[in-house]
């Protein structure tokens, strides 16, 4: 579990640097949130708001995004992100959604969570398993 858990974080801060390059290059003061922070990964002083990067490369074999809302009892991720957009890597591309257009999709499609526990979890989570082609619509 242990394992698993550095390997993810690696992965992730992998992914959180190829945003930041891309941010900086409009936005010279944007930075990474050092340690953990619920809110976002990353946050733009010039715009005064902040970037949430997650990474589902396993969505390239189920056609489903992750979207998780409560982990071991306590909401999480998108229950309590402060983050203006999400950046998704989905295996292939990275995907940018504003936040409220994810909830949006949820709420507009009716979408139900599920519970289960996580490859390298000992915790349950619950999550909404949106279709690519579902939640797609609601892209920047």
């Amino acid at each position: 579990m242990i394992e698993t858990f550095y390997r993810d974080l690696k992965r992730g801060k992998y992914h959180e640097n190829i945003i930041l390059d891309k941010i900086k290059s409009k936005y010279s003061q944007a930075y990474i949130i050092e340690g953990y922070c619920k809110d976002y990964d990353i946050f733009i002083p010039e715009l005064n708001y902040g970037i949430e990067v997650k990474s589902d490369e396993k969505s390239k074999y189920t056609n489903n995004i992750v979207i998780e809302i409560e982990f071991n009892g306590k909401r999480s991720a998108l229950s309590t992100t402060k983050a203006k957009y999400w950046v998704i890597y989905d295996g292939y591309d990275y995907n940018w959604f504003d936040t409220n257009n994810i909830k949006k999709c949820i709420k507009e499609n009716n979408l139900s969570y599920a519970e289960f526990i996580g490859k390298g979890d000992s915790k349950s989570k619950k999550a909404y398993l949106i279709k690519k082609d579902i939640l797609y619509k609601y892209k920047e």
